[in-house]
């Protein structure tokens, strides 16, 4: 017994050598450790430190990608505030003055060619002066009124050799009469103006009133004129 403390104790003091098959992580063993208790077995040590993964480089940059598909539209937001007013721009060029709707023309002046030898018909007046519309129809020798309003109607007859009554009708009734009596040797004039209020499709004419006066006549030297205008339409005229 005393034999073999003596020899645990000199392998304890003896120096430690290892081959180069033995792995240096791993604490040595000896073969007294367990003997009584054992000794203590060495300390191990830390390992190296591992490498920073810091150190690596950056790659190279890819190739760029395909677009992707669009999302959906998202809902339209609310209106902001209306911004504040801009600067007065200049005035724009003057445009050409349109015709008011209620500007309508009718008119006509005309004039006797010859002797009236019929009484108690329409006088037909067939040289023009004015007769742009064609609201006097000389065929006939009445006035039709296309445009509803006021209108002036003004008749000058050269009167000779008869003495003369004409009356100017409207629709076949007569509104109103001249009577100028014939003096020999001498040429008379008979005349009337009148203001008359026209709906569409009204009429109006000169003619010989009774068949005893019929000294009316018109020629070169010596007009008999029946004239006719439009002086204030109506709004409501068609």
């Amino acid at each position: 017994m005393l034999l073999l403390h003596s020899v645990c104790a000199l392998l304890l003091l003896a120096p430690r050598y290892s081959s180069a098959e033995d792995d240096p992580t791993e604490p040595q063993r000896n073969p007294c450790a367990n003997w009584m208790g054992g000794a203590p077995g060495y300390p191990g040590h830390n390992g190296l430190p591992g490498r920073d993964g810091k150190e690596g480089k950056d790659g190279e940059k890819g190739e760029r990608g395909q677009p992707g598909v669009p999302g959906q539209k998202g809902e339209a937001g609310e209106h902001g505030p209306p911004g504040a007013e801009g600067p007065r721009g200049f005035p724009g060029a003057r445009g050409e003055m349109g015709e008011s709707p209620f500007l309508q023309r009718s008119a006509f002046s005309m004039g006797l060619t010859g002797r009236v030898p019929t009484p108690n018909v329409p006088i037909r007046f067939t040289k023009v002066f004015y007769n742009e519309q064609r609201h006097y129809d000389d065929s006939t020798g009445k006035f039709s009124c296309h445009v509803k309003g006021l209108y002036l109607f003004t008749y000058h007859l050269t009167v000779y050799i008869k003495d003369v009554k004409v009356g100017l009708y409207k629709n076949s009734k007569p509104i109103m009469f001249t009577f100028d009596q014939f003096q020999s040797n001498n040429v008379d004039q008979a005349s009337g103006t009148i203001l008359l209020h026209l709906d569409v499709g009204d009429e109006v004419w000169l003619q010989v009133y009774g068949d005893e006066f019929g000294g009316i006549y018109g020629d070169n030297l010596n007009d008999s004129s029946f004239s006719g205008i439009l002086l204030y339409p109506s709004q409501t005229s068609n």
